[in-house]
């Protein structure tokens, strides 16, 4: 009976955590855009926000190499991440962008800001990858 209680609470948490994983990205880089705007100092804004994307890009990483993932969550993931790595590259002048201009980085981190908040930049992800993750996370 103990074992029945068990698993219904963890699927409880596993499927609130679905819909939270996207929100964890939105927070993080919300706490990145209030350092960016509270730094004066035009390269420490932009270490913030390369250190923030690298971040996000390193989580999507860990979660595709560990977690047993549909080919759905594959997609959204590498959407996701393809997206960062866009935004990334236009900070930094690659890929055929030219570098965002000192005086433009706050402004430049509330537009990626707006970009990691877009409605169809949801990941949600199976209850198994989701206990995966938090044990991972657990372990870190």
């Amino acid at each position: 009976m103990s074992s029945i209680i068990l698993l219904f609470a963890v699927q409880s948490i596993a499927l609130a955590q679905t819909t939270s994983i996207t929100e964890t990205f939105k927070k993080h880089f919300n706490e990145t855009v209030q350092q960016v705007h509270q730094s004066e100092d035009a390269d420490e804004k932009r270490s913030i926000l390369n250190g923030s994307f690298s971040k996000m890009i390193h989580a999507i990483d860990r979660i595709e190499s560990r977690a047993n993932l549909s080919e759905d969550e594959i997609a959204q993931l590498q959407t996701y991440k393809l997206g960062i790595e866009e935004k990334q590259n236009e900070l930094n002048g690659l890929d055929g962008f030219d570098d965002v201009q000192d005086e433009d980085l706050d402004d430049f981190s509330n537009f990626s800001q707006d970009f990691m908040e877009q409605a169809d930049r949801t990941v949600t992800i199976g209850v198994t990858t989701v206990l995966l993750i938090l044990i991972i996370l657990l372990l870190l």
